[in-house]
């Protein structure tokens, strides 16, 4: 039986680590984006007449991605990190809904918003389950 616990517990760390790491991938390359190909990036996202809070929230969103991507390489599952996964995808969903329901921001964010809520759902799942595992240890 101490196996089947042990396999499992791995089992939900790699999953938990590939969840981060796609993540911090995610965040980076969406992030860096904008960094360094504002025209292209606009090509697809739309215009945008304040370039300077897109390449901001850009220069944000790629911090993001670096911090949860060394963190998943280290394997480290703290609360704070957990936070910023779900935390930072929540608000920027949240922000591609309303904005893209209002018709200020392309439609495209949608996809986004999706991507971003799928994250939410993979970190929700790993946190119920730690949880499980915490209260069948009690």
């Amino acid at each position: 039986m101490r196996g089947v616990c042990h396999d499992m517990m791995s089992r939900l760390h790699d999953a938990t680590r590939h969840v981060w790491m796609l993540q911090a991938a995610y965040n980076t390359i969406t992030g860096i984006w904008p960094l360094i190909g504002i025209r292209s990036f606009q090509w697809i996202t739309g215009p945008k007449t304040d370039l300077w809070l897109v390449r901001c929230v850009g220069g944000l969103v790629t911090v993001i991605g670096i911090v949860l991507g060394m963190a998943g390489r280290r394997g480290r599952v703290t609360p704070e990190i957990t936070a910023l996964a779900v935390g930072s995808s929540a608000s920027l969903a949240a922000i591609d809904v309303i904005y893209s329901s209002r018709g200020r921001i392309s439609r495209i964010y949608w996809l986004d918003a999706i991507i971003n809520v799928l994250f939410i759902g993979a970190w929700v799942s790993r946190i119920r389950t730690g949880m499980r595992r915490t209260a069948a240890a009690s």
